[in-house]
């Protein structure tokens, strides 16, 4: 299973890693000289919750962020609590 949000398209990308050594030469030094550069992932924060996707409830890895700005939208805990318009919009 990738590391994609399915709502966002937030995936994992990658970066580098620096390491300086030195003094700055603000500080009397002859200024930062990288020692060790290494390659690193930042992935993305993915949540397992359920999910309405197409009509249908499913259990996604989602993105934090989609959570938090509402872009998610879950099911009822109920299926007797759903009433037509809840319906109509969980479809669209």
């Amino acid at each position: 299973m990738p590391r994609v949000c399915p709502l966002t398209g937030k995936k994992t990308s990658f970066g580098k890693q620096r390491t300086y050594r030195g003094q700055k030469i603000v500080k009397g030094g002859f200024g930062l000289k990288p020692t060790g550069i290494t390659r690193r992932m930042f992935k993305p924060n993915l949540q397992k919750i359920n999910v309405i996707l197409e009509g249908k409830p499913v259990r996604a890895a989602v993105s934090t962020k989609a959570i938090r700005t509402g872009m998610v939208v879950k099911p009822l805990k109920r299926k007797y609590g759903y009433t037509r318009a809840r319906k109509q919009a969980g479809t669209a």
